[in-house]
């Protein structure tokens, strides 16, 4: 994989015709709205004289989610100071220090930095590292808990290693090298499976990690393959290790999770790409939903069979679809790019989740979603 210098970033909203001032321009502007827009507006939040935190305003808690994500927002748009806000709260109030996921972060805390959960979620713990390990790359490592590098290794260590000693259970299956929807629980999540960071893991993680993390990337791309439907494209919310659909937890349909895969398979591409299949699996959400022009986007059966209920997210289906240009390319991109550069941030109480999906696709299709 190549390094950020060496790799040259597609900006897909230059090449359909948008000017490259009003795209840095439009980019400046969806950051301020979200950490520091109104009160309706922005999710980030100030917390003390040296902490932040972001907000899941649906459900009124603070994840490991979206934590993870404002950290990599910040880094990839170079905002050292809410960067380093950020990763203080997460130590600070997230952090489990004893315990059976020790090591680990409490995947959902209250504002005040009260813990609701006592367990951790993956996607948190995998973002959390791929950002500190740009950070330490863009910004140099510091002292303490911002000597970033040490910290995405020792993270990554338990990730890998936890259990081993009795207590406590791994992020990633040991046999299969797939990441777990929560530790102890033993099926996935197909939206957690982000193969180029495994290959970036595989470059910068202990010596001793960097085989399985090769060996993680590859099983995850083939993981993918059987996940995701062959005709429609998508995967469910949570599946099996084998890819199918997981309906004991009323997650088998493609839904709010799932609507990240096509994302991941479009960076996925970028970053370590070209890859034939993740053109061709991306292309096929994208012309499904193109389909679906004019009407209200629904929850679906992964074949395609149209539910009662209407999406939750429907503005992080068009960011992710746009997303996924970046595998698919003039197969169905086009229309796509245009589509959500047409689709302002959501409003709202539910905006956190939509608005995340949004900065990550505006950024890569800006060609600002860098390897650092």
């Amino acid at each position: 994989m190549k390094g950020a210098q060496e790799r040259e970033y597609t900006n897909y909203f230059k090449i359909y015709g948008y000017d490259e001032k009003e795209i840095a321009d439009k980019l400046e502007a969806i950051y301020h709205t979200f950490f520091y827009g109104s009160e309706e507006e922005r999710i980030y939040h100030e917390f003390g004289d040296d902490m932040g935190y972001v907000v899941d305003t649906g459900n009124n808690d603070v994840r490991t989610e979206g934590m993870s994500y404002a950290m990599m927002m910040c880094v990839q748009h170079n905002m050292k100071e809410e960067f380093d806000r950020l990763w203080k709260w997460v130590k600070t109030y997230m952090w489990l220090e004893d315990g059976w996921n020790k090591g680990y972060f409490a995947w959902s805390v209250l504002p005040t930095g009260e813990k609701i959960s006592d367990g951790p979620a993956p996607d948190g713990e995998e973002y959390f590292a791929m950002a500190l390990f740009f950070a330490a790359h863009r910004w140099g490592d510091g002292e303490g808990i911002f000597a970033y590098t040490k910290e995405a290794r020792e993270l990554l260590h338990e990730c890998v290693h936890k259990g081993e000693d009795g207590i406590g259970q791994p992020m990633w299956h040991p046999d299969n090298k797939l990441i777990k929807f929560v530790p102890g629980l033993p099926f996935t999540d197909p939206s957690y499976h982000l193969p180029h960071f495994y290959e970036l893991f595989a470059m910068w993680a202990d010596e001793e990690d960097r085989q399985f993390w090769a060996d993680a990337a590859q099983a995850s791309r083939e993981f993918l393959k059987k996940a995701c439907h062959g005709e429609t494209g998508f995967a469910a919310e949570y599946t099996e290790y084998d890819g199918t659909p997981r309906h004991q937890e009323g997650h088998g349909n493609y839904y709010s999770d799932a609507y990240r895969v096509v994302a991941n398979i479009g960076l996925d591409n970028e970053w370590a790409g070209p890859f034939e299949w993740n053109k061709e699996c991306a292309s096929k959400v994208q012309n499904f939903f193109k389909a679906k022009e004019g009407t209200p986007y629904k929850v679906y059966t992964i074949d395609g069979e149209e539910l009662e209920e209407e999406a939750l997210h429907p503005i992080a289906i068009i960011a992710t679809n746009a997303m996924g240009t970046l595998a698919s390319r003039d197969a169905g991109g086009e229309y796509w790019v245009k589509k959500f550069w047409e689709t302002p941030l959501r409003k709202g109480e539910r905006r956190y989740y939509d608005n995340c999906l949004y900065i990550f696709a505006f950024l890569a299709l800006s060609g600002n979603y860098r390897i650092w």
